[in-house]
């Protein structure tokens, strides 16, 4: 059952979703080489514990952290632990918030140093099907319009793989909600988008094939033919006009850019 919020449940809810940019922006300005992902996964905690909020991945089903910390032909689920970043790694942060009975979610994948341009497409080309994602997040369109515009782009344009297992999803009081949000899909299909509605799109892409394999710890999801794959997440509201983006990038890109150890300039690949 889809659950609508109220324009006063939007506003509280969106504090949480910019939280979780703040807390990528904390971990931005200071990814390099040589760190862990546990390093990095304590820095999200403790901000995140800082202000007041819980972490809504940890113990979440079992998983064991605060972050969802996916390194190169991981996709998503990844664990941090004693793997000390490298130049060269790409790295996808995944990061959610509760607080005031509301949850955020958002991804983002940086990238340490010199990486190849077919590398920096990648990341460019997902991040881009996001927005044109989002673009369709339209009161009286269809899921599958939001989720066909994704596949299009990145499939269709660029030869890519789309991730058929995980989707994104609805968010709210919990961290996941009906409907589905797949990024594969036709449009005029599945649930017809209202006002109200709160939707967590996240673009998973795959350099190569779109098929996945699983580790034995039960959660990290690696690509089949161990290429690297992209991620990001935005939480977007759909209104009676234009769609409210509720998380924020904007503190993360001036914090990747302000790092000399992260890549950030994709412009020219």
């Amino acid at each position: 059952m889809i659950k609508y919020k109220t324009r006063e449940e939007i506003e509280i809810m969106r504090e949480s979703c910019l939280l979780v940019g703040k807390a990528h922006a904390t971990v931005a300005a200071l990814l390099k080489p040589g760190m862990t992902t546990q390093q990095v996964n304590d820095l999200v905690e403790q901000f995140i514990l800082d202000n007041k909020a819980i972490p809504s991945f940890k113990n979440y089903h079992g998983f064991p952290a605060a972050t969802c910390i996916s390194m190169n032909e991981a996709v998503v689920h990844g664990f941090p632990g004693a793997h000390v970043l490298k130049e060269g790694d790409i790295i996808s942060l995944d990061i959610g918030v509760y607080k005031n009975g509301f949850h955020g979610d958002s991804a983002y994948t940086y990238a340490l140093g010199g990486i190849s341009d077919d590398i920096k497409r990648l990341i460019r080309v997902t991040k881009e099907s996001l927005y044109l994602g989002i673009d369709k997040a339209r009161q009286g369109n269809r899921i599958g319009d939001i989720s066909n515009a994704i596949q299009e782009y990145t499939e269709k344009v660029h030869g890519y793989g789309v991730v058929r297992e995980l989707v994104g999803h609805g968010l709210g009081r919990d961290l996941h909600e009906d409907p589905q949000v797949p990024n594969y899909g036709k449009k005029g299909s599945g649930p017809k988008l209202k006002e109200g509605m709160v939707l967590a799109i996240e673009p998973m892409i795959n350099m190569g094939v779109k098929e996945v394999s699983h580790l034995k710890d039960g959660w990290t999801v690696l690509t089949k033919d161990r290429k690297p794959s992209a991620h990001f997440e935005h939480d977007v509201c759909i209104t009676n006009g234009d769609p409210d983006i509720l998380s924020s990038f904007e503190d993360i890109e001036k914090a990747e850019r302000s790092n000399i150890n992260l890549c950030w300039s994709y412009d020219n690949v």
